[in-house]
C-alpha cells in the first residue's frame, strides 16, 4: 500500500545526504507520493539531484543508494509514531505550508511543527543574539520579548541559551499576565536546528515545551533527530524568512545571529541592533552591524514604530497617574498599590535590573523609584539582592 502524502514528504526529509536545497529541487510541483515511490524504484538517486553545498545539504552523503536505504524504511509507521507526539507536516504548495515562507528564496521544501502556526499571521518580529549574553544582554531581550507580544507580537527566535531563550520566555510572561484576554497576546515561535521532538539544549526541554503549548516549535529537520552543526546556519535563514524585522541584541563577532542578519539583508528585512558597550566582546559583532548602518533600537517602542504600530508614550516623570490597582503577594493576601507602585512593578522584570535601569523604564525619578521598590519589597513583590531587583512569582 502506497503510505500517505504526508509520511512520503516526512520520509524524503530522512534520505542519506538530504538538505534543504536537494529536497526542494525534488519536491517542488511535485507530489510527495510520486517522489517516494521514484525513490524507492530506484528511478530517482541523490545524483540526479547533486548540487552545491547550499544552505547545508549534508556533505556526509551515505554510500547506500536511496533505493536500498528506502526499501528498508516503512513511512507510514515512523509518521504515525511521530504524530502520536504532536508533530504535524506540511511542504511547499500545500495547504498549511506556512504562506510567510512561500515566497522565500530558499524556502524548506518540508517543513515540521508542533503546536499552532496561528501566530504567523500577526505581526512578527526575530530577537535573536549570542547564547553567551550579559546580565544586561538578557533583561533586553526579555523585556523586548514580553513587551512585544503584549503589543501583539509574534517574538521568533532559535530556542538557544542567552538571548533567544530570554526573548521566548518573555514572550510567555506576557502571555500569563494577559490570562483575561489572551487574543490580544501573540505567542511566541521557536525555530530549531534538531527535530521539534528533540529539545536543544537539553536544559531548555521545558521552554520547548512551553512555546509549543502556546505557539509553535518548527523546523525542516526531520523528527528525532538531534541537530547538525550544518543545520544551524540553515536554520537562521528560516528565522529570517518568518519575520518582518530582525532585532540584534548581543552578538560576538562571529555567530548565529549574524548569519540570521546576513539572512534578512538579503531578503530585504530588515534588521535593527540593541547597541551595547563599545569594550564587550559579546557587542562586538551587533556594534559592528550598527557602524555598517543598521539602526539602533532602545527598545520595544522602536521596534513598534518600525511595525507602524502605535504605543502609547510612557508617563512623564512625576506624572504616573491612575487609580490604585490591587494585586496578590506571594502568600495570596490582596495587596492596594498606587500608581507609582504599579509603574515601578512593571519596570521590574523576572531578570535582575539595576535601580537606574527600573528608573529608566518607570521614567520617573531615581530617589521615588527607589521608595517604591522598597515598599514593594516589603509586601514581597520584589527581592533586592546586592542592589539588583528582581520580580516575585
Amino acid at each position: 500500500m502506497t503510505p500517505c502524502a504526508s509520511a512520503c514528504a516526512a520520509a524524503l526529509t530522512r534520505l542519506p545526504g538530504m538538505g534543504p536545497a536537494r529536497l526542494l529541487a525534488m519536491i517542488r510541483d511535485r507530489d510527495p507520493r510520486d517522489v517516494w515511490d521514484d525513490v524507492v524504484h530506484g528511478r530517482i538517486s541523490k545524483k540526479v539531484f547533486a548540487q552545491p553545498n547550499l544552505l547545508g545539504d549534508s556533505p556526509a552523503c551515505s554510500d547506500r543508494s536511496w533505493a536500498s536505504a528506502a526499501s528498508r524504511f516503512d513511512p507510514e509507521a515512523w509518521w504515525s509514531k511521530a504524530r502520536s507526539r504532536g508533530v504535524d507536516v506540511s511542504w511547499i504548495g500545500r495547504d498549511g505550508y506556512p504562506a510567510v515562507l512561500a515566497d522565500d528564496p530558499h524556502p524548506p521544501g518540508v517543513i515540521f511543527w508542533r503546536g499552532s502556526l496561528a501566530s504567523l499571521d500577526r505581526p512578527r518580529v526575530a530577537i535573536v543574539g549570542t547564547r553567551s549574553a550579559s546580565p544586561d544582554g538578557r533583561a533586553v531581550a526579555y523585556e523586548m520579548g514580553r513587551d512585544l507580544a503584549s503589543a501583539g507580537v509574534c517574538v521568533v527566535s532559535g530556542l538557544a541559551l542567552g538571548i533567544d531563550g530570554s526573548a521566548h520566555r518573555g514572550a510567555l510572561s506576557a502571555l500569563g499576565e494577559a490570562a483575561r484576554d489572551p487574543a490580544s497576546v501573540a505567542a511566541t515561535i521557536g525555530v530549531a536546528a534538531s527535530g521539534v521532538d528533540v529539545p536543544y539544549p537539553r536544559r531548555h526541554a521545558a521552554l520547548w515545551e512551553e512555546v509549543a503549548a502556546s505557539g509553535a516549535v518548527i523546523s525542516e529537520t526531520p523528527p528525532g533527530y538531534a541537530a547538525q552543526a550544518w543545520r544551524f546556519p540553515a536554520r537562521n535563514r528560516i528565522i529570517a524568512g518568518l519575520s518582518q524585522l530582525v532585532v540584534v541584541v548581543e552578538s560576538h563577532e562571529a555567530g548565529g545571529s549574524l548569519i540570521t542578519a546576513e539572512a534578512a539583508i538579503e531578503r530585504g528585512i530588515e534588521v535593527r541592533v540593541v547597541p551595547g558597550p563599545v569594550g564587550s566582546s559579546a557587542c562586538a559583532g551587533s556594534n559592528q552591524l550598527l557602524y555598517d548602518g543598521a539602526g539602533p533600537v532602545r527598545g520595544p517602542r522602536d521596534v513598534l514604530d518600525a511595525l507602524g504600530m502605535l504605543m502609547p508614550d510612557p508617563p512623564k516623570p512625576g506624572q504616573a497617574k491612575g487609580r490604585r490597582r490591587s494585586r496578590r503577594s506571594p502568600d495570596g493576601t490582596r495587596i492596594s498599590l498606587g500608581p507609582t507602585e504599579q509603574a515601578v512593578l512593571a519596570s521590574v522584570g523576572w531578570v535582575p535590573s539595576s535601580l537606574n535601569k527600573v528608573a529608566e523604564r518607570s521614567a520617573l525619578p531615581v530617589a521615588q523609584v527607589a521608595g517604591a521598590l522598597d515598599g514593594l519589597s516589603a509586601r514581597g513583590l520584589v527581592a533586592d539582592d546586592r542592589g539588583w531587583w528582581t520580580r516575585l512569582r
